[in-house]
């Protein structure tokens, strides 16, 4: 990160930082202010739909004839967030994956608490195979909460025996409702975004009187055996940092093959920085890779390998 890219996003932080104590409809004001700021690229296409009745957002880029399919979670505490304004983020990881990505409008609390996000991408999720796509050609993402969802929900399709999706990528996972994590408060200083005070604020809105450390709401608890691989990326400026750790822990304790991507210096969901910061960037294509190589499968790389050869 250059001193100028440094200063830049330090003055963006400071612009999009909520005060703490606002009301939930304030906070989706002030998101929608901010992200309406960042224009999508002139190739990206943004349709709604639905899935299993859950509303939608297909997101395509003009001239990629897409071969797999992203299911995206966003982000926003639970309480926050659309499936449109995660657009700009969601059509980095459909570029970098030759992917339709499908962002899934979850029901958001207070007006609809858990399990209301946790049924909804799960009725998506199940409306996409029952469509006719392979799971093998399916994969999650998500960022801040939506990272979370995305673990939920390969917990909760698991559970219910559906077949999982090739592989998944979450950004700055959510993942602990109780606030449990060190990083609450070795990292407060220097995360400009999120505390423990504003996130306290938010919990109760989502579970509702439920214990927060129910596996589907806060999946660092649950038990991730039989998932599908991961990829968790985080930055060192988060107060949410233990939860990306834990949840790699827990993951690789599971016997899940999960890759932990730490990026020295820099904030939540960095990655949406991507336009001005090179570390978004080059961690989108490392996350886009290892994407790509698992939906790929071990017998198409192998067809492809061989077919490369003759050429």
């Amino acid at each position: 990160m250059s001193t100028e890219q440094r200063e830049n996003l330090e003055s963006v932080l400071r612009q999009s930082a909520f005060p703490v104590g606002i009301d939930v409809n304030e906070q989706r004001r002030l998101l929608r202010e901010l992200t309406s700021a960042q224009p999508l690229a002139a190739d990206v296409t943004v349709t709604a739909a639905a899935l299993g009745g859950i509303p939608t957002a297909e997101i395509t880029i003009d001239g990629i004839e897409p071969r797999y399919v992203v299911l995206y979670f966003h982000g926003g505490v639970y309480v926050l967030g659309d499936a449109f304004l995660a657009a700009d983020l969601a059509s980095q990881i459909g570029r970098r994956t030759g992917a339709k990505v499908i962002s899934v409008d979850y029901r958001l609390a207070p007006e609809a608490p858990y399990p209301a996000a946790v049924d909804d991408a799960l009725a998506a999720y199940e409306a996409l195979l029952r469509n006719g796509t392979a799971p093998s050609d399916i994969a999650f993402a998500g960022e801040s909460a939506g990272g979370g969802l995305a673990v939920a929900t390969l917990v909760n399709a698991r559970d219910h025996g559906l077949p999982l999706p090739a592989a998944a990528f979450v950004m700055s996972p959510y993942a602990d409702l109780t606030l449990a994590g060190t990083t609450m408060e070795t990292k407060r200083e220097v995360d400009t975004l999120m505390s423990r005070d504003n996130l306290q604020s938010r919990v109760t809105d989502y579970t509702s009187g439920r214990d927060a450390a129910l596996g589907l709401i806060s999946p660092i608890f649950a038990d991730l055996s039989g998932l599908p691989p991961l990829i968790i990326q985080a930055g060192t400026h988060e107060v949410l940092l233990d939860d990306a750790v834990r949840l790699a822990q827990q993951a690789a304790t599971a016997d899940v093959e999960v890759t932990l991507d730490i990026t020295p210096g820099v904030p939540h969901v960095f990655q949406t920085f991507y336009p001005m910061l090179d570390e978004a960037a080059a961690a989108l294509d490392r996350a886009g890779q290892f994407l790509s190589a698992h939906l790929a499968g071990p017998e198409r790389v192998t067809a492809e390998r061989n077919a490369d050869r003759k050429e």
